[in-house]
């Protein structure tokens, strides 16, 4: 049974304040798009009607509103497994079977999976079907959504399980030490992820192919001959199957870095446009974005492992929520939930780092092409097919944007001269 002490009280006062701070920055966007986003910011006449500042504003406030709902449903659900005694009976259901901890991990992590992935499912359905449907986003079919989504759990269950058993195995059988083997074997399993992404995982489920355009393969190349940087590594995606919204991605590792161009994207942007938005995401790769991301994440991931080492053993945190006794899987999973509420608010930092290493990119791209406007309309361009939101809450942007918003970017692009030549690094 669920034991009321300051513990419980702790978690439920920081979940409760992380619900509550999300639904704060959800309504101060919207009220603030409502009064400041009725206007089309300067520089973007060219772009933007009033009619579609319109469409802008109504798709912003229907989709944040629903993915407000979708949120606060999957913490619901959440929180209730924490509360209902849930977890002990499952664990009470494994425990006959005779399996070891590793094996009765394995399996009490898949049922939750399993509810979890159920639970996703009308909302998938919803957001696909009927938000993106409404403004003209969605072009996938019934099949492919279902076909994504076997993909994804039988992908999920094979990789997820490989690293749950290693983790498992580590904790019931190397001793008090096994945080320190637990992050390097974890790190290890992230950088093979990430190495195989491109070329192994991505292409379940997309097509990626060179540029077909002759005309802007050779600018490509040029462009990356000027950094040091081979062309084969420029890719289109074939993400016109799935929905109309344009972007560009740089993933991978070592010989399996890639940009990605999405079919999108080259079919509604003019060519130095393209090559604008190609020049920034080079340079994510050459100031080794991905690369500081990594050593980042790591760092946090030792401080992780070596914090829930010191507290897997806290007679505490089990009986809190029912147990009697310690149980290796149930506390790696009760940690994480005791810590997700408060890994949230670290969300500042993380979206403060990436938008720094955005404005780095958009530097480098400024120089290499020696103008701004090509990036800027190129961001602009992105903005009208994607319905961005021009009028963000400085707080919520603050808080969540990974990129810098989109008016104060092309701002920043406009009076950012252009820097020293970027041609003579190689890489």
């Amino acid at each position: 049974m669920i034991q009321l002490n300051f513990l419980l009280f702790a978690f439920l006062a920081v979940f409760l304040l992380r619900s509550g701070t999300q639904l704060l920055l959800d309504g101060l966007n919207i009220s603030y798009l409502r009064r400041h986003g009725n206007m089309v910011p300067e520089g973007f006449q060219d772009f933007i009607d009033h009619e579609k500042l319109e469409k802008i504003s109504v798709y912003t406030i229907d989709s944040d509103r629903f993915h407000s709902i979708a949120t606060l449903a999957n913490q619901g659900f959440f929180l209730f497994i924490l509360l209902s005694d849930c977890l002990p009976w499952l664990v009470k259901i494994i425990s006959p079977w005779g399996f070891g901890h590793v094996a009765s991990g394995l399996i009490f992590f898949a049922v939750l999976s399993i509810f979890v992935n159920l639970l996703h499912v009308p909302f998938n359905l919803y957001d696909t079907f009927v938000i993106e449907g409404r403004y003209g986003f969605n072009t996938m079919t019934f099949k492919v959504l279902v076909l994504d989504l076997l993909k994804s759990i039988i992908l999920s269950a094979i990789l997820g399980g490989l690293l749950l058993c290693l983790l498992l195995a580590l904790v019931v059988y190397v001793g008090k030490t096994w945080w320190v083997w637990a992050w390097i074997w974890t790190g290890g399993f992230e950088l093979l992820v990430l190495w195989l992404f491109p070329k192994v995982i991505a292409p379940l489920f997309n097509k990626f192919e060179p540029i077909e355009n002759k005309e802007l393969e050779h600018h490509i190349r040029t462009l990356m001959e000027k950094v040091g940087l081979r062309a084969k590594g420029v890719f289109r995606m074939d993400a016109g199957k799935r929905s109309k919204h344009t972007n560009a991605y740089f993933t991978g590792i070592g010989r399996n870095k890639r940009i990605v161009l999405f079919d999108t994207l080259l079919a509604s942007h003019a060519l130095a446009e393209i090559l604008a938005i190609l020049a920034h995401e080079v340079g994510h790769w050459k100031k080794k974005h991905l690369t500081k991301q990594i050593i980042l994440l790591e760092l946090f991931s030792l401080a992780l492992f070596y914090g829930v080492a010191k507290f897997l053993d806290w007679p505490l945190i089990y009986q809190t929520f029912g147990f009697q006794e310690s149980v290796p899987y149930v506390g790696l999973f009760l940690i994480g939930a005791l810590l997700s509420p408060l890994s949230y608010f670290a969300q500042p930092l993380e979206s403060a780092i990436s938008r720094k290493f955005e404005r780095e990119a958009d530097d480098f791209a400024l120089d290499l092409m020696k103008t701004a406007e090509p990036i800027r309309n190129a961001l602009k361009r992105l903005a009208t097919d994607n319905l961005a939101n021009l009028a963000p809450h400085p707080l919520y942007a603050w808080f969540y944007y990974a990129h810098p918003p989109l008016v104060e970017r092309i701002k920043r692009l406009t009076l950012t001269p252009s820097l020293s030549p970027v041609g003579r690094g190689r890489g």
